[in-house]
């Protein structure tokens, strides 16, 4: 038993950097009324080094297209990308995810399977998987930094 503990010790030591994680927190989706086809899941991602999300995939949906948010005064303008860039050790969270080709209505209290890919220096990916909320039609989240 201690040879083992031990021995995960030792890996998770020399695992380092190369064994980073990106963590994705404030994850949620908005639920849906019956005959609507799209989505959007909001989150925050913290990345330990530098990265960037380039996919996002869920089984809910024909597909998931990655969307800056930005506000021109007082008009919120979104625009697909083809990935967000995760600084290192900085949170991010002025972009949102499109559910697009929604399979079914998104109800209160479920949760959404969500897939993301985030690719490294070197071109090595990683694949995060996380289930996020469904919040009520009338959620409002607090704002984000």
């Amino acid at each position: 038993m201690h040879k083992t503990l031990f021995a995960l010790a030792a890996a998770a030591i020399v695992c380092g950097s190369a064994c980073a994680q990106t963590v994705v927190s404030d994850a949620w989706v908005r639920a849906t009324v019956a005959a609507q086809t799209t989505g959007g899941a909001y989150l925050s991602l913290r990345s330990p080094d530098a990265a960037r999300v380039v996919k996002g995939a869920s089984p809910l949906a024909d597909s998931v297209e990655i969307h800056t948010m930005q506000m021109n005064g007082t008009v919120m303008s979104m625009r697909e990308v083809a990935a967000i860039a995760l600084p290192a050790g900085q949170p991010v969270s002025n972009f949102h995810l499109m559910l697009i080709g929604l399979k079914r209505p998104l109800k209160e209290g479920e949760r959404v399977p969500l897939t993301l890919v985030v690719e490294r220096q070197g071109g090595k990916r990683e694949t995060v998987q996380v289930e996020v909320a469904v919040k009520p039609l009338t959620y409002q989240a607090t704002p984000r930094h």
